[in-house]
């Protein structure tokens, strides 16, 4: 491939143009108006704008994106993630058009986006599911067949996910009340009310297995991370490799994320997600069907370069190494670096960049689609940034991190960054007692006590420098994107 268009924006189409620019392929991104001087539309070879009626609609638009393609002579499209990254009629769409698809097939993201589907598949292959109840057409049955899975129940969407139409259901009189809100939420964010319910693991821990196959029929993993530090089913803090496994467990939950990913003829790269229970065994939850927010940890670990392993894989090569070749050689942790307010509650805010300072230093990474004077709205995810760093140990990486969050300066939007050395400044982060309700039950330890003292002052002088311009209703800044963040 000599051009590929990207169909996303910030800070994943950055990342994915400074790979291009490596390998010597050329970009195309598209972008908004509101995009126009954003760091992924200075530093692509070229930029389409997409007129539409919302920032978010220009990224949805498949026919204007697939014609940018055309129109510029890119042979490919990546989609990034979130957006259309899952989407199968988009995929489908891109291979019409005679363009390579930067992902897996149609047939694929069809199947696997589809959390019921994916998990009937699953099962029939061999692999543990939790048990679970589908709803059908006699809703009188479901009721009956989800209370007899046993409570506690998670209730989930079966068109999406990262947190959108999920509900813990602990008491049996609060079933029907939580699913018919469930299927509320899922029919607004997903376009489908469908969802089903699952027995609830208590204190579980999110490992999840990044997987790598070919269309010549090699399917390898490249070793897990671990994804517990979770606010509201959304990840924030991931970890390479998983401090917790054993290498019994570690052989075995790597060996059925390809096993799986074998079952439904998968190609690309991506994701088979696990919870692990307290008792150790390991259940499936779903395929992410794209590149994850957090693969730079497992880049870290590995040495490898993710998107220049996909597109090997779309022009139709063949991965260059076995299974064996893949070594994991210390630790990376990856914090996600958002535009919220931990002192608040954690809603989106927003303001313009006034001045941006990354940190550096031995093992440190920031991934960042930010510059001076961009506008931060609520009109997209409230990701701004990845902070990653890589130590000989995780010790050495909970160091690194912590000080590369402290020499952040990030200044003109409320951030979370604070928040975040404050979690892995905690005892029980440190000692790897992690489970995805860490942060509820460490809520108090870790969010930021309010500014005083010189402190305070500073923030006071930048807050008369600085116009947020963030006046008017905050939207709902998830429910058109997707459930990319998970």
């Amino acid at each position: 491939m000599k051009k590929v268009l990207i169909a996303n924006r910030g800070e994943i189409a950055v990342r994915i143009i400074r790979t291009l620019r490596a390998l010597g392929v050329s970009s195309v991104v598209v972008h908004h108006a509101v995009d126009a001087e954003s760091l992924a539309v200075r530093e692509a070879d070229e930029a389409v704008e997409i007129a539409a009626t919302t920032p978010v609609a220009a990224y949805l638009d498949v026919e204007a994106i697939v014609a940018a393609a055309r129109a510029t002579g890119a042979e490919a499209i990546h989609p990034g993630y979130g957006f259309l990254a899952e989407n199968a009629d988009f995929a489908a769409a891109v291979e019409g058009a005679g363009l390579r698809f930067i992902g897996p097939p149609a047939d694929v993201v069809r199947l696997l986006g589809d959390k019921i589907r994916a998990r009937e598949h699953v099962a029939r292959a061999g692999f543990l599911v939790t048990p679970s109840a589908t709803e059908g057409v006699d809703r009188g049955k479901f009721f009956a067949e989800a209370r007899a899975v046993g409570f506690p129940l998670l209730i989930k969407a079966a068109g999406g996910g990262g947190g959108r139409g999920m509900r813990i259901v602990r008491a049996p009189e609060s079933l029907e009340g939580e699913i018919e809100s469930a299927r509320r939420e899922a029919e607004r964010s997903f376009k489908d009310g469908r969802v089903y319910v699952e027995r609830y693991v208590e204190r579980p821990r999110h490992i999840e297995v990044q997987v790598l196959s070919d269309a010549h029929g090699t399917h390898l993993h490249l070793g897990e991370r671990e994804c517990s530090v979770q606010r509201r089913f959304q990840k924030l803090i991931e970890e390479a490799p998983a401090v917790v496994l054993t290498p019994e467990q570690r052989r075995r939950v790597c060996e059925s994320a390809v096993g799986i990913a074998r079952a439904v003829s998968y190609r690309n790269a991506g994701t088979v997600e696990f919870l692990l229970a307290p008792s150790g065994e390991f259940y499936f939850l779903e395929v992410n069907t794209r590149l994850q927010v957090e693969h730079p940890v497992t880049e870290m670990v590995t040495g490898l370069d993710l998107v220049a392993e996909q597109l090997r894989v779309a022009a139709g090569e063949r991965i260059p190494f076995r299974q064996e070749d893949v070594r994991s050689h210390g630790h990376a942790i990856e914090c996600r670096i958002c535009a919220e307010d931990p002192a608040r509650g954690h809603p989106p805010t927003a303001g313009e960049v006034a001045l941006l300072r990354a940190p550096s230093g031995p093992g440190v990474r920031f991934d960042s689609g930010l510059c001076e004077g961009q506008a931060i709205t609520t009109a997209f995810d409230s990701m701004l940034a990845k902070l990653i760093v890589y130590g000989s140990d995780r010790a050495q990486a909970i160091a690194r991190m912590r000080q590369a969050l402290r020499d952040l300066v990030l200044l003109g939007v409320v951030h979370n960054a604070a928040y975040l050395e404050r979690v892995l400044g905690h005892p029980a982060f440190s000692r790897g007692d992690l489970h995805t309700h860490f942060l509820d039950q460490h809520h108090i330890d870790v969010v930021p006590p309010p500014p005083a003292g010189a402190e305070l002052a500073a923030l006071l002088a930048g807050a008369t420098l600085v116009d947020k311009g963030a006046g008017g209703e905050i939207p709902e800044p998830y429910a058109a994107i997707g459930e990319w963040r998970n």
